[in-house]
């Protein structure tokens, strides 16, 4: 998978994506002859681009349903200390479904994408009926 972020400056998006998501650089095609950076982790490539908007993003209200990507991590008191010490403002909340807890951190990245942190593996995967998913779907082949 691979996203693609325009950025108002490159230098922040990749500190942040390097020292608060734990991405790494990657070389990037010489031929690319734009500003811009290559990251990777998780199986997940970012492409940063440096946006020819110079204004400074707009500062947003922190909503856990809005349009935002989200991680899965293993120790989230580590990333909430991490996050706090970093000046990141956040939103926590908790979702409780069938006696499981899974929590959430919500956070902006530097240019206003919305970042969700979670311990979502705790959640089974619970495979939707199939006559459910012909209704909400029903492009959806429940032949398979």
């Amino acid at each position: 998978m691979k996203r693609e972020r325009r950025c108002h400056s490159i230098e922040k998006s990749l500190d942040f994506y390097q020292n608060v998501l734990g991405f790494s650089p990657i070389r990037r095609p010489h031929s690319l002859n734009f500003p811009g950076a290559w990251l990777f982790n998780y199986g997940i490539g970012i492409h940063l681009l440096q946006s020819d908007d110079h204004c400074n993003p707009t500062v947003r209200v922190i909503n856990p349903k809005d349009n935002h990507i989200s991680f899965q991590c293993e120790n989230m008191a580590t990333v909430e200390r991490r996050l706090k010490e970093m000046q990141i403002e956040l939103v926590k909340n908790t979702v409780v479904e069938g006696g499981i807890t899974v929590d959430q951190l919500f956070f902006h990245d530097p240019d206003g994408l919305m970042i969700e942190i979670c311990d979502c593996d705790n959640l089974p995967i619970v495979p939707i009926n199939r006559d459910f998913s012909n209704q909400c779907c029903p492009r959806v082949d429940s032949n398979l």
